[in-house]
This record gives structure tokens, sequence and C-alpha cells, in this order.
């Protein structure tokens, strides 16, 4: 921050400060104190709002709620503003009770990048006063403008923002310009996958709703069991990145797609069905008559069959057969009731 900056922003202050009323107005009064101060606030902001400060990035504190499952490499956004400068500022406000002191409300890559680099020093920014409520409204607004925030990065910040009190899933839908059902289906997909589970996979830009909704399904309906795939997703990022490196070039294959991809592998063979035991193969049993053979008992699949071999015995029992069935029937019945 320039001297001369400095100097007009104290100037405000004092002014600002210098409105102590003696004598209490009454009630609903507007005195022209009142409203000189208001209109000295009224100024602070304007100069606030619409100068760009360059600030230390060591003033600025990210205490911010996380929006982003993978923060994307800031090497590249570093070099574009080691190279062209810093074009779009950041947005800070006031920290409470501490001079030349800031904390984020959006740019949290830009203000990254900058502390990373050895030739910038300094961060260029926008200092408004707001509280934290408005400070979060700003960030969702900023967060909901972009369009590279994934599905389930969408999704885990809403289920976040009502867990953390920030207001139920209507007040949370109206913030976020969504319907109420959109952001309950977003929450409840959040839940179902796992919120750890979530992060151990990472953005997953490209997979929509759908997706996400049938991993969270099955992981749910069949109790799987969510530390192995944390396991199984932290292994393929790694595997990915480790491979992203060793190539040295810009791989197309985002470890967090290597991650979900991975993870819906193992959740569709866990809960794949297990096949059916093939039928053993038919046995064959040689059938011996007067010490010699003389036909085959076979057990298949349909059931038991005798064969004999062609002669005149064959001849008689296939005359007698049905009786000899029958009286094998009741002698296997009179076994069974013995």
């Amino acid at each position: 921050m320039t001297s001369g900056k400095k100097k007009r922003m104290s100037m405000l202050d004092s002014l600002a400060a210098a409105g102590a009323p003696s004598p209490a107005p009454q009630t609903g009064a507007v005195t022209p104190m009142m409203t000189s101060n208001r209109a000295l606030r009224s100024a602070r902001d304007a100069v606030d709002s619409h100068h760009v400060w360059e600030l230390d990035p060591a003033s600025i504190e990210d205490g911010r709620m996380a929006d982003r499952l993978d923060p994307a490499d800031v090497l590249d956004l570093r070099d574009a503003i080691e190279a062209n400068g810093q074009t779009v500022p950041i947005l800070v406000r006031r920290a409470p009770g501490e001079d030349d002191r800031y904390l984020l409300v959006y740019g949290r890559r830009r203000l990254e990048a900058i502390r990373q680099s050895d030739k910038v020093t300094k961060v260029r920014a926008l200092v408004t006063n707001l509280d934290d409520d408005s400070a979060l409204r700003a960030q969702i607004s900023e967060n909901m403008g972009r369009r590279d925030l994934s599905f389930i990065e969408k999704a885990l910040f809403a289920k976040d923002l009502v867990s953390f009190g920030f207001g139920n899933q209507s007040q949370v839908a109206e913030i976020l310009t969504v319907t109420k059902s959109s952001i309950s289906m977003a929450i409840a997909i959040a839940d179902m996958v796992g919120p750890d589970l979530v992060r151990a996979i990472g953005a997953a830009h490209g997979i929509g709703r759908p997706r996400w909704e049938s991993l969270g399904r099955a992981i749910d309906e069949n109790g799987l069991d969510r530390e192995d795939l944390i396991g199984i997703a932290k292994e393929a990022r790694e595997n990915a990145e480790t491979s992203m490196v060793a190539d040295d070039v810009a791989s197309t294959n985002d470890p967090s797609i290597q991650a979900f991809l991975a993870v819906e592998k193992a959740v569709t063979k866990a809960i794949k069905p297990a096949k059916s035991p093939s039928p053993a193969p038919p046995s064959s049993v040689p059938l011996k008559i007067g010490g010699k053979r003389g036909g085959t008992v076979k057990r298949t699949a349909k059931g038991l069959s005798i064969e004999l071999a062609g002669g005149e015995f064959a001849n008689w029992v296939e005359t007698q057969v049905h009786d000899m069935i029958e009286d094998l029937h009741e002698r296997w019945k009179q076994r069974s009731e013995d």
C-alpha cells in the first residue's frame, strides 16, 4: 500500500472517529453529524472498493470454507503473472481488530501463485468491508459463477454450507440460485458416496450427477467398506500423478478421473453376482451283470439313466421295467420309513 493511499485511509478513519456526539440525539432524529459519519463510511468503502491496492501476501489470511477438491497447479498461473502481471485483483476484507491484516474473500489461486513467485512480491487486491455472512455470500457468488467447478465439488460445498450452519437446504438453495430439490439430491449423493471418499477421489471433472449417484447407491445399498475404497482412490491418484511426472508431459488422464474409475471398477466387481457353479460333468459307472460288464449307469444334471447292452436280457427288462421300478420305489419307501 502506498504512503499516499495510507494517508487517505488514515484521514477518513480520523474524521469518522471524530464524530462522537455530546448530547444524545432524540430517537429517530437524523443529525448532521450522523449524516456526515455515514457519508464518511461510504467514502471509505468507495476508496476500498474502487482502488486496487498492492498488499504483502503474508498479510492475507485464507480461512475460507474449502470449495475446491483439487487445488489446480498454480505454477502455470505463477509463470503467467510473472510474464504479464496480475490482471485480475483478488478480493479481501479487513481483519477485525487488526491493522494491516486482511482476510481473503476470493482469489485463492492468484494469491498462492504470487506467494510461490520469486519475482512478484505484492498482490493486487480490492479491499472491501464485509462481515462473515456477506463475505461467504461473495465467495459463493464467485464460486457458482465459475464453470470449472465439478458436480461433486458443488455438491460437497452445498453440504458443508448446511452442515456448518449457514442455512437450511431451502436457504442454501436460494443463495446458490438453484432449486431445493437439486440441493437435496446433491447432498444426498455426497452422503451416499461419503465426504472422505469424495475428497480422496477429487473433483473428477466430466463425471456428472448420474455416475456419482450410481456409485453412491451401489456403495450405500451394498454396505461396502469406504476405507478400502479410499485406499483404492489414493493409489490410483498416486499412480496417475507419477505417470504424469515420468512422462514429463501434460497428461489427459486427470488423476481424479483415474481415481473415480478405479473406485467405480472396484465397486462394480464387489457387487457383481457370483457366477452359478458349473454343473458337474456327467458321471458314468459300469454296470456288471453276472460278473461281466453288461451296461452303464449314468448320472447327469437331468437325472439317472441306465443303459443295457443289447441281448435277450435287455429285451426282457424292457417288458418288465415298469413293474421293476414300482417294486424298487416300494422298497425305497419302506427303507425311508424304517
